[in-house]
């Protein structure tokens, strides 16, 4: 499936109806589009599956369609008042993937032209409530790529400022490498109508409301995040793949990550970074094939700690302790914040 989560096709979609699968998400991490990370993160995929749970069953209580079925405990797909154990297994609806082929004047989304329904829409949504220093926003806006009014501003924010209202972004999500689009060409390329693109932006408006209301509880600011959508066989749209979850979100507390973006943080600036990077400028398409170094391994403290992290915000944000003897989820950030300092 993925480089942090494993597909099981239990019985495969076709044209007119949904099919049933299974994500067992994994203790890998991926980071700056690498893929499998050297490390495995201990119940980090028992985590981010049960908060992605209490999401999804948050948004179909306010009236939402999702993907979402259950997890899954003793072979059967259960909600989360009926679990007695965490699981890292979400069984699922499953839709129609069509990948784009790639030519050699770009990639063909022909296909998306003339589809009924049930089929993932092949864009990533993203909302940001605040744009931090050294944002691809402030690079696009700088190079020309897009403009103010494409992001629904007025004027240039400065880095880190809390937004009147979230900037509503789009990318690609069947590319080898996520590239943003403006508005109008998400639309083109996946056959949506104006009315459609609405309805997507509205759902992001939502999902982003409701995340942030939750983590504030908690005493922590959902910066931006990522969403995923699909139609069923009815053109309905539905919530797919997993949101809320400390790999979708960048979340921070007291300016500090809580989110994979720890470990962005340890390893930006890297010599395996640097390679990234300058592969990318060289061929953006088989960059990792030609990327001069491999990422070593996390410091294991850290390692430990960012594991913590995963479990304690699972344990905070759903109201249940499923994961035990964890210290306070602030003292956790704390001593995250200790490690990145001392790096």
């Amino acid at each position: 499936m993925g480089s942090v989560k494993d597909l099981k096709v239990l019985k495969k979609p076709n044209e007119n109806q949904e099919g049933i699968g299974r994500f067992k998400f994994s203790d890998r991490y991926s980071i700056f589009d690498w893929g499998e990370m050297p490390d495995l993160i201990p119940h980090k995929g028992e985590a981010i599956a049960l908060l992605g749970a209490y999401f999804f069953e948050k948004l179909e209580e306010m009236g939402f369609k999702t993907h979402y079925i259950g997890l899954v405990e003793d072979g059967k797909a259960k909600k989360l008042s009926q679990l007695e154990k965490p699981s890292s297994e979400m069984e699922i609806k499953l839709l129609n993937v069509l990948e784009p082929p790639l030519h050699q004047d770009g990639y063909d989304y022909s296909a998306y032209q003339n589809l009924k329904g049930n089929f993932l829409i092949p864009l990533e949504l993203i909302y940001r409530n605040y744009i931090p220093e050294g944002s691809s926003v402030f690079g696009r806006l700088k190079r020309g790529e897009i403009e103010l009014k494409d992001l629904g501003l007025d004027e240039l924010p400065s880095p880190d400022e809390k937004l009147e209202k979230p900037v509503l972004d789009v990318s690609t999500k069947l590319e080898v490498t996520d590239r943003y689009l403006k508005w109008d060409e998400a639309r083109a390329i996946s056959g949506l109508s104006a009315e459609e693109i609405e309805e997507l932006k509205d759902a992001l408006k939502v999902v982003n409301e409701v995340i942030t209301s939750e983590f504030s509880k908690i005493g922590i600011v959902n910066e931006d995040g990522k969403i995923e959508v699909g139609y069923n066989s009815q053109r309905e749209l539905i919530l797919v793949d997993v949101m809320g979850t400390l790999d979708e979100c960048r979340f921070t507390f007291n300016g500090l990550p809580v989110s994979k973006e720890i470990t962005r943080i340890h390893y930006r600036g890297s010599s395996w970074h640097a390679a990234t990077e300058e592969a990318k400028e060289k061929n953006r398409t088989q960059w990792k094939n030609i990327c001069a170094l491999n990422p070593e391994s996390l410091p294991p403290h850290l390692k430990d700690l960012i594991s913590k992290l995963y479990c304690s915000c699972t344990n905070e944000i759903t109201g249940q302790e499923w994961f035990k003897d964890l210290p306070p989820l602030k003292e956790i950030i704390s001593d995250i914040g200790g490690e990145l300092d001392g790096k």
